[in-house]
């Protein structure tokens, strides 16, 4: 075997197997603590500044019962997926301009990564998957 093909090998098998790659919950859990000022999830989660986020992904835009969402959060028609939140959440106001979220935002991907693996730990009930 060529030397630089092994050598490509061992990288590969290197970055792999890092834990860098891999999503942390308990990273993403800390990372929350940005959000839990005005959004809730959880079996006991409600409606607050912010609308619940459980079940997020899979759910359209402005769709929570209960909440108050701005015309533009209503009219987007998006499907909350890991791209369109990892998009959201670096800038709120640019992703859905006029949204109500006044959110400085999550510019740092590994962070992203794992914030969403914590959120997509919560059904629409609440209830860890």
């Amino acid at each position: 075997m060529h030397v630089l093909t092994r050598a490509l090998l061992v990288a590969s098998a290197f970055a792999a197997a890092s834990p860098a790659w891999a999503q942390d919950i308990a990273a993403g859990e800390r990372s929350w603590n940005k959000c839990r000022a005005c959004h809730q999830i959880g079996e006991t989660a409600k409606n607050g500044v912010g609308p619940h986020l459980n079940g997020l992904f899979g759910r359209h835009t402005g769709e929570v019962a209960g909440y108050s969402y701005s015309a533009a959060n209503k009219s987007a028609n998006l499907t909350w997926d890991e791209a369109i939140f990892a998009d959201y959440i670096k800038d709120p106001r640019a992703k859905i301009p006029g949204t109500k979220m006044v959110f400085a935002g999550i510019k740092n991907e590994k962070e992203i990564a794992d914030l969403t693996a914590f959120l997509k730990q919560f059904g629409k009930d609440g209830k860890k998957l």
